[in-house]
């Protein structure tokens, strides 16, 4: 693989912004919280690429990047983490490993799904919009069906009929049916359906294999979504070779391996600053750790994509609809499912503040149990109606405030929502403030200070085709498909696995030279294997709380 200079300035702001994200996440959790980490990330990759075509798909690449990174909030890992601060020798070893699968797993979903506005053209582009809107209205169905039929506090989740392992194998099953159901009315398979298909399919294959017929289980009984997410990659990796995107392919395995690295070092990072007996918020240091991690490794794939990716044509008949939808998805309904969480948060912990106004609850999450709609949810739906209506007028008559640039647009794009997300996590962090939340609140709102200004200034430090204004970087010259990744792709394979086996057992060693057989603070006490094992073996009775 040969080295090509890459922008410095948008491996720092994609490190940052995946930093920011992954803060504001580790506060909201699962996938939603995730996305909002892969939609900064994704959208700084492309505005500080050089590309104006790449600036042309500053929403698609926000889109696709949130969904991306969103499959890996699934997987269970605390458990991971206390793995490593256990005085078992063989728990240890188990853990770093684990962590380095775990990082490997979220980070390939998130580097595949921020590749595909690269190397698809428009019109192939377009396939994606009809199954992607079909997944989320069956989700959203599901989750108002299960709640309605199967309500349970999620403190006792495993006493429903539906839990399995604890994992989402209802909603792989519904993504599977939402893309067939569009595969019907479409006539055939196409892109579209079919990546839904390769990775739903693929989800179920790994986790019958890996959970129900051979019994490895991750973090018993914690959930075993990582297993699935074993299929999602095949899948991914699977359907780029069936049509030929070698260059996702490489995305998806390069930014895997760096945040497999990532993510164990990261906690390694936390065992070393823990050992220094300061007291802190250490976990939060380290998720803003991996966060940076994550980020300077899909940053790097990327810039050795820069030159490589083939130019994306843009088709005029490109459906306005599906504009709309990709920044609506972005700065409306990804803002909303997190900004929710912190609606419910100002009710447990504000006395003053009741749970309904004028027979209105204050948040309802759309759901049956917590009262439909609530005012949040009102407010909420008039911020995406003006959204809506205000692209769609833009389209027929260019509005001021909208910047007539594409690179223009996409820097507005990443402001808001750059911003929208800080705030709103601060909000939430507010009604229970103390000092050791500037750790995260404050370091968060710094980084993002310096995202804007890398975002507004880098932009103008690297030379486009038409216009080359300096000469730190060289210009994107592919314009074709005819570059191979196939040599890459086997490279990256092979050193990645070395990467992994050597630095999980230099972790191993590390953590065994700064706290012998201790138990390293920080964490519970876990013990995966031998006769102290703690971990339990099967899931919790009914009337107990699940772990």
């Amino acid at each position: 693989m040969d080295m090509i200079t890459i922008p410095w300035q948008m491996v720092f702001l994609c490190g940052l912004s995946l930093c920011v994200g992954w803060g504001i996440r580790g506060n909201f959790g699962h996938e939603y919280g995730a996305a909002l980490a892969g939609a900064l990330a994704a959208m700084a990759i492309a505005l500080l690429s050089g590309r104006e075509d790449w600036w042309r798909q500053v929403h698609y690449f926000a889109m696709f990047g949130a969904i991306g990174w969103s499959f890996g909030g699934s997987m269970s890992y605390m458990q991971v983490v206390g793995y490593s601060h256990s005085p078992h020798s063989s728990t240890v070893l188990y853990g770093f490993a684990n962590l380095f699968v775990i990082g490997f797993l979220w980070a390939s979903l998130g580097g595949a799904g921020t590749a595909l506005p690269a190397f698809l053209t428009h019109t192939q582009l377009s396939l994606f919009f009809v199954p992607i809107c079909a997944v989320f209205i069956g989700w959203a169905l599901q989750a108002v069906v299960v709640d309605r039929v199967f309500a349970y506090k999620r403190m006792q989740r495993h006493e429903s009929p539906l839990y399995w392992y604890d994992t989402d194998w209802l909603a792989a099953l519904v993504a599977i049916v939402a893309a067939l159901i569009v595969a019907l009315f479409r006539g055939r398979l196409d892109m579209g359906t079919s990546l839904v298909l390769y990775m739903g399919i693929g989800w179920f294959a790994a986790f019958l294999l890996l959970v129900n017929v051979l019994g490895l289980r991750m973090t018993p009984p914690r959930g075993d979504n990582w297993a699935g997410c074993v299929g999602l990659v095949i899948g991914v990796l699977g359907y780029c070779w069936r049509y030929e995107l070698s260059g996702v392919a490489f995305a998806t395995l390069m930014t895997g391996f760096a945040g497999g690295f990532a993510f164990s070092f990261g906690q390694l990072l936390k065992l070393l600053y823990l050992r220094t007996g300061l007291q802190t918020n250490w976990h939060s240091v380290m998720e803003q750790t991996q966060g940076l991690l994550f980020g300077l490794g899909i940053a790097v794939t990327f810039g050795f994509l820069l030159n490589r990716a083939p130019r994306v044509e843009v088709d005029p008949n490109f459906p306005q609809w599906m504009e709309i939808f990709a920044v609506f998805c972005v700065l409306i309904a990804l803002t909303y499912v997190n900004y929710r969480k912190a609606a419910g948060t100002w009710v447990d912990l504000v006395d003053a503040l009741p749970e309904r106004f004028f027979g209105l609850p204050v948040v309802g999450w759309f759901r049956h149990s917590r009262g439909w709609i609530g005012w949040f949810e009102l407010f909420y739906i008039g911020i995406g109606i003006t959204c809506v209506w205000l692209l769609a007028v833009n389209f027929r008559e260019p509005l001021a405030f909208i910047p007539t640039s594409w690179l223009g647009k996409g820097q507005l794009l990443y402001f808001v929502f750059l911003w929208w997300v800080v705030i709103f996590n601060f909000e939430r962090a507010l009604v229970g403030f103390s000092p050791h939340r500037l750790v995260t609140e404050g370091v968060i709102t710094l980084n993002a200070i310096i995202c804007t200004v890398l975002m507004v200034l880098g932009a103008q430090a690297i030379p486009t085709p038409t216009g080359m204004r300096d000469l730190l970087v060289p210009t994107p010259q592919q314009t074709g498909s005819l570059f191979s990744f196939t040599e890459w792709i086997w490279k990256t394979s092979f050193w990645g696995i070395a990467v992994m086996v050597g630095t999980t057992v230099a972790f191993w060693g590390i953590k065994h030279a700064l706290y012998g057989k201790e138990h390293a603070p920080g964490a519970a006490l876990h013990i995966r294997f031998g006769p102290d094992s703690n971990a339990p073996k099967e899931k919790p009775k009914a009337g107990q709380l699940h772990p």
